[in-house]
């Protein structure tokens, strides 16, 4: 195989590659990238560590058409270092690659494209166009609430819902739960005769973080995404990327909120996070091995008092609030609650409570438009007497 890329063309396309590289594996193939080179002047360059990958197709001068995989950091390593304008690759009947750029030259063993997993199907008869911003401010706000190494695997991921005109979004962990629905310029492209868009799966942890890499706030970029029984693909521009689905019945996430809160707070989303972030300070603090402690919230009247205690000092604020319902004095895991202040969309927001032991909601105070939600739950801490 012999192969010429422009240089700046040829790093920028690795760049997103990297995302699907395993590190920690006895397969030396899914180390790699799988580069096929095809007259006239085609190369497509894959990613794969059997849970999610990428492919990319590259316009390159192919001499010598192959199919080989080659280490990805260390092609990467090498791109980055190399001077000039032009890299050529080749790779002999030896499995020797060999990288040039200006008069420098760089050699690595290789292994045979053939040996390379099989890629899942990328194209199937379920799929729909949508705007890339309105994915990625959705993904912003749910994806904290996504729980890791839960136990509950349905759990390690973000729940997704696509109709004909709108989107929902649903992370949840043990702690703390984001729901976010939202009205959207779909456009269907099932090839199955299904005139409407009925999806719901569960995209995996590590997948949506990288989504999220991949994808643009442009609000005029667009990505179809195809939906398999098993697996999720992408179309983002040039670049192909593709996952496998988490497995499961996700839980019934409409029971667990409660609905029937008799305490509201309506408060400035700024001045709260302000004052939040002041008490992480203390909240935050590992002196001599003591544990994180918690945040205390007290509606008093039209007053907010925010307070922390810790070994490493304590903190004391006020906000003036409007308040409906009793007093209540509750606690929460600061940054558990700060991450869940700042994925409200609005600047004025409703805290809705009923005792120091149920769970609080945090919803935006303007009415949402008709088709839409958005609301963060977060279950309090047991404070100490």
């Amino acid at each position: 195989m012999k192969v010429i890329f422009n240089r700046s063309e040829i790093s920028a396309a690795v760049a997103p590659l990297m995302c699907a590289v395993s590190g920690k594996s006895t397969l030396t193939t899914i180390e790699g990238i799988l580069i096929e080179a095809k007259f006239p002047d085609t190369c497509v360059m894959t990613t794969f560590d059997l849970e999610k990958g990428v492919r990319i197709t590259v316009e390159a001068k192919v001499i010598e058409e192959g199919s080989y995989i080659i280490n990805a950091q260390k092609f990467n390593q090498t791109l980055r270092v190399m001077e000039g304008d032009e890299v050529t690759l080749t790779v002999d009947h030896k499995l020797v690659a060999c990288i040039f750029s200006g008069k420098s030259s760089h050699k690595m063993s290789a292994l045979s494209g053939e040996d390379f997993p099989n890629i899942p199907d990328l194209v199937s008869d379920r799929s729909f166009i949508v705007g890339q911003s309105v994915v990625k401010k959705m993904m912003n706000q749910v994806s904290f609430a996504m729980g890791i190494n839960d136990q509950r695997n349905v759990l390690n991921g973000t729940f997704m819902k696509i109709a004909d005109d709108s989107i929902m979004m649903v992370a949840c962990d043990s702690f703390k739960l984001a729901k976010v629905k939202k009205k959207a310029e779909l456009v269907n492209k099932n090839t199955n005769g299904n005139a409407h868009l009925e999806y719901k799966f569960i995209v995996p942890v590590k997948t949506m973080n990288e989504l999220n890499r991949l994808i643009s706030d442009d609000e005029d970029a667009l990505m179809q995404i195809y939906v398999t029984r098993k697996h999720i693909v992408f179309l983002i521009g040039e670049l192909t990327f593709f996952s496998r689905l988490v497995d499961g019945e996700y839980i019934d996430y409409d029971r667990i909120i409660v609905t029937s809160h008799r305490i509201h707070v309506k408060a400035d989303k700024r001045e709260l996070v302000s004052a939040l972030e002041r008490a992480a300070l203390v909240t935050e603090e590992r002196i001599a091995g003591s544990v994180r402690s918690h945040v205390k919230l007290e509606a008093v009247g039209e007053l907010l008092k925010i307070s922390a205690v810790s070994s490493a000092g304590s903190t004391y604020d006020e906000l003036t609030i409007e308040h409906t319902g009793d007093d209540i004095l509750i606690a929460f895991n600061n940054r558990y609650l700060i991450d869940s202040i700042r994925s409200c969309s609005e600047d004025k927001l409703t805290l809705s409570m009923s005792s120091p032991l149920t769970s609080m909601n945090i919803e935006p105070s303007e009415e949402r438009k008709e088709g839409e939600e958005e609301i963060f739950m977060l279950l309090p801490v047991r404070m100490k007497e």
